[in-house]
């Protein structure tokens, strides 16, 4: 089913990706689940640059590293670091520009922190050199076994909380850069903490005067696992799903 919006424009969701294949195979199937049945348009750096006019929202996924380069022209590149260049200039222009426009964006791993940064926040490039965490406790499992690696507490009264539930959620956790100064209009609403540690890890941001959402984990993997980890996940994207409704 196709949203058509006055003048006939086709209202759709655009989701920047890597590989078209991948997202089509995660992705998809839980904007679906969701309850998106409008157009889903895939753009890769390689496509010409997607417009947004008629574009009812933006999905931002996961994928390889931002270069530093994006926050800070005089921080070098971590030797763990795998960034996509291609896709750091192709989201971040239209982070900047579904922002002006005011339509839902949803960001997940990748996505969550080049959201960040295209709105003037910055990444910690390597979670165990910045905060001192054996990097398996966040870089284990893959998108086909969902592995719920550890809670997150999220803050009542948030708009990622009305979501997934307040308190603490299970998660997936696949990453090793992570929000470090959040940007200008967004707001963190959930953490890793690791109290013997003094560890406090941004996994969850949000606009408090929009729908704009990004968290660090990866609910698509996770949006038909029953109980509560699953519920949570679909939360998301039926939030997204409905942010997407009313602004077509």
């Amino acid at each position: 089913m196709f949203i058509i919006l006055p003048g006939g424009i086709v209202s759709r969701l655009l989701l920047t990706c890597a590989r078209k294949s991948a997202v089509q195979r995660h992705y998809l199937p839980a904007v679906r689940l969701g309850g998106w049945n409008g157009e889903i348009e895939l753009a890769t750096a390689a496509d010409p640059r997607p417009a947004l006019d008629g574009v009812a929202g933006l999905l931002l996924p996961g994928g390889y590293d931002v270069h530093p380069r994006r926050w800070d022209e005089a921080e070098a590149l971590h030797g763990s670091a795998e960034p996509d260049e291609g896709r750091d200039e192709l989201e971040i222009a239209l982070v900047r520009e579904a922002w002006r426009r005011k339509l839902p964006i949803l960001g997940i791993c990748r996505g969550e922190q080049v959201l960040n940064v295209a709105l003037g926040g910055s990444l910690a490039q390597h979670i165990p050199d910045r905060y001192g965490l054996p990097e398996q406790v966040h870089r284990r499992g893959h998108a086909d076994e969902p592995d719920e690696a550890h809670v997150v507490e999220v803050e009542p009264g948030s708009r990622l909380a009305c979501l997934v539930g307040a308190g603490q959620v299970m998660v997936n956790s696949r990453h090793h850069q992570a929000v470090l100064r959040v940007a200008p209009g967004l707001r963190a609403v959930a953490w890793y903490r690791d109290p013997a540690a003094g560890t406090e890890l941004v996994e969850g941001i949000e606009a408090p005067d929009r729908w704009v959402v990004g968290v660090q984990w990866h609910p698509e993997n996770l949006v038909r696992l029953d109980g509560p980890t699953g519920r949570a996940a679909l939360g998301i994207f039926r939030g997204f799903a409905a942010a997407l409704a009313d602004a077509s």
